[in-house]
């Protein structure tokens, strides 16, 4: 349930690859152990701003939203529980966002970009380590990142749900 949270957080991720571009393909998943079993789900919806250059990283900027109701785990009724106020409370808090604070080249063409994260209202500042990739007239961006639900009030004091969600994102950014 807690996945839903990390399925946004990587929408949001996957809009950090580019130029000042258009995300053409994403895909933002997230697993998430719930009784000891790996849960895993996605998140659709992704709108973004991006201005990523590989050669000018304070120049750069990415912002990124993620329609909370869009979470995914093949399970209507699991769907349903995450989008109650329990969990995403889609209704009072109906988007997930990311905002960039910086960007550094690890090496070739892995970075690590700092984000403001904001789920329901709450902000905290992730590291996202991601790979990024130009051919032709497209960028991939890939990156794998954790998060703690409760970090952002989700599920609270939930003692069969792991407080560590693993976040997947990758998107194709056209210029």
């Amino acid at each position: 349930m807690n996945k839903k949270i990390y399925i946004v957080v990587l929408l949001i991720f996957a809009t950090t690859a580019g130029f000042a571009q258009t995300v053409s393909k994403s895909d933002i998943s997230f697993k998430i152990k719930n009784l000891g079993f790996n849960v895993g789900g996605t998140f659709g919806g992704l709108q973004a701003d991006i201005k990523f250059k590989p050669n000018d990283l304070e120049g750069s900027s990415i912002e990124a939203s993620v329609l909370s109701n869009t979470v995914n785990t093949d399970n209507e009724s699991r769907d349903r529980h995450l989008k109650s106020e329990d969990y995403f409370d889609v209704i009072k808090y109906p988007k997930i966002t990311l905002k960039s604070v910086s960007f550094k080249r690890k090496s070739g063409s892995n970075y690590t970009g700092n984000f403001n994260v904001t789920i329901r209202d709450k902000t905290k500042l992730i590291e996202v380590p991601f790979t990024y990739t130009e051919s032709g007239n497209t960028a991939q961006l890939k990156g794998n990142f954790m998060i703690l639900r409760t970090d952002f009030g989700i599920g609270g004091k939930n003692l069969i749900l792991s407080n560590e969600a693993n976040v997947s994102v990758e998107a194709e950014i056209s210029k």
